[in-house]
């Protein structure tokens, strides 16, 4: 149960929904740095596809920070998104996930912006998708801003490198770029947020009001970016859909809930897919194909992943956290009450037990006490909690606590509860509300698949109301809404997202403190060593 497992499955919810359109029609050029651009007004709000926001990634810029995009001369036709990054496409025929094209050339963004002149100045939510930083891409359909910009935002969607493409790190490449290298796609995140304060104030945003948001991989992102010294300034808010970046460093690989890597430990990983490609330097992998590189790359599952670089992010974010060395910015963060369905379709006791062991080592007891599996059922049952907890509830729980006693911005924690219409098959009959069941909620885009009832339309008014109220002002609270505490160590109060809404405690303490526990004594055998 690796965290690493996590996000690329998540895509399903967002793939492929059915928003109706009135019929597009052109728009003036806009200014940015680069260039003009043109886009489509489509219901009323003017849409603006594949803008580049960094030069193409290509040949001798393959592992290199983004460089500036290329200007061009004339009017550039923003009407349709570029190219996904390079990935092993996710395909799930029973909720609509179909492939995406795909490309190394793909350092491109998307904005829908219901403003009628620069002057509205509105606030600004730049979304980061999820695939376990491994697939994904903003032309899914579940992602259209279009029902959040009606509600008097700008949205912005931007891209980055994934994998290999995105995340591998190098001696050679940490000689070449002054003692680091890896998070690429983190870097890519930055000069998108770059983009936006350059330029988003020609197409109606107000630059000083970005909030930034994601999911599962994109949620990690969020939390990164929180901690990360290059993105100070670039934002102003932060939304983590199952999100959460608070695990200490791996030592041997094989930690249960430990996903971070040290710079050296990324190195020996990329000098071993330097040697399966058969190639004797990076100049030389800087000349493959990049469908060479995908089809030797790790797993699609989680095969690459950001490291603690000393750079993009400098360590153990909790202790940054405890440190008070951090953006510190209002967040929205929180977590599903059946993360763990898509991820944990079946287990056996046995194989169940042989995992937390192996994973946990001496704490192995204390975990199994908290999350039991003597029996098949409760084996499954338990795996699934397990995934949500240590996964996501764990990270988020504590995000929470540590920014409320370290930070001044306010945080707002969510328990999404709420059943999502599944499509009728077996699979799907046990399921609660799974990892990602939440984005079509947010974006308001239900796919062909899971066709949304009153009830959904209702919950999904309130979600999507609760994020743009934040984006707006810090704040979810707004007319009509059930009330949403901010969490405080005092009163560590969460909002349960399902009809209705309604403010309760956090749900399971008990499994949660077993997990610290966990958490204090894997930092306190650091130490040790």
């Amino acid at each position: 149960m690796k965290m690493r497992t996590l996000g690329a499955i998540a895509l399903v919810w967002a793939a492929l929904a059915a928003v109706s359109k009135l019929p597009a029609q052109t728009t003036k050029p806009i200014s940015t740095q680069s260039g003009l651009v043109k886009g489509m007004t489509e219901d009323g709000v003017t849409v603006y596809k594949g803008i580049p926001f960094a030069a193409p990634p290509l040949s001798d810029l393959r592992w290199r920070a983004p460089q500036p995009p290329v200007a061009w001369t004339g009017v550039r036709n923003a009407d349709k998104f570029a190219p996904a990054c390079m990935q092993v496409p996710i395909v799930y025929p029973a909720l609509g996930m179909d492939t995406v094209a795909t490309n190394e050339d793909c350092l491109y963004l998307n904005v829908w912006t219901p403003a009628k002149s620069p002057k509205d100045r509105l606030a600004v939510m730049v979304w980061i998708y999820g695939g376990g930083f491994t697939a994904g891409g903003t032309s899914i359909a579940g992602y259209d801003g279009t029902n959040l910009a009606k509600k008097g935002v700008l949205l912005v969607s931007i891209a980055y490198r994934l994998g290999a493409f995105g995340f591998m790190a190098h001696p050679e490449l940490t000689a070449e770029q002054g003692g680091h290298s890896g998070n690429y796609g983190l870097l890519d995140q930055i000069a998108g947020l770059q983009w936006v304060k350059r330029n988003i104030a020609a197409f109606g945003g107000d630059p000083r009001r970005v909030t930034i948001f994601g999911e599962s991989a994109g949620g990690i992102s969020v939390s990164m970016l929180s901690a990360s010294p290059l993105a100070k300034g670039l934002f102003q808010g932060a939304i983590s859909e199952s999100g959460g970046n608070f695990g200490p460093e791996r030592q041997s690989g094989n930690e249960g809930g430990e996903n971070m890597d040290s710079l050296a430990a990324a190195e020996k990983n990329g000098t071993a897919f330097l040697a399966k490609l058969g190639t004797a330097s990076i100049a030389d992998a800087r000349k493959r194909s990049a469908e060479d590189l995908l089809k030797n790359s790790p797993p699609a599952l989680g095969g690459s992943w950001p490291i603690f670089d000393g750079y993009v992010l400098l360590g153990d974010q909790y202790k940054l956290y405890e440190g008070k060395r951090y953006n510190d910015t209002p967040v929205l963060i929180g977590t599903n009450s059946d993360e763990g369905a898509l991820f944990v379709p079946f287990v056996k006791a046995d194989a169940y037990q042989k995992t937390i062991r192996t994973g946990y080592g001496e704490y192995a007891d204390k975990i199994l006490a908290a999350y039991p599996g003597g029996s098949d059922a409760e084996a499954l049952r338990s795996a699934r909690d397990m995934f949500r907890d240590a996964t996501f509830a764990w990270p988020t729980w504590t995000w929470a606590r540590l920014q409320s006693k370290t930070g001044k911005g306010k945080v707002y924690v969510y328990y999404f509860s709420h059943r999502p219409p599944y499509p009728n098959a077996p699979q799907f009959k046990d399921w609660g509300a799974a990892h990602a069941g939440e984005i079509a909620y947010v974006f308001g885009n239900f796919p062909a698949a899971m066709p949304a009832t009153a009830a959904d339309r209702t919950v999904s008014e309130e979600i999507s109301s609760y994020w743009v109220n934040f984006a707006k002002k810090g704040d979810p609270n707004g007319s009509g809404l059930p009330h949403w505490p901010p969490f405080t160590n005092t009163s560590a109060q969460v909002m349960n997202l399902d009809d209705p809404s309604k403010a309760i405690d956090v749900p399971n303490p008990q499994k949660l403190e077993v997990l610290d526990g966990y958490f204090a004594w894997r930092r306190a055998s650091e130490k040790g060593q």
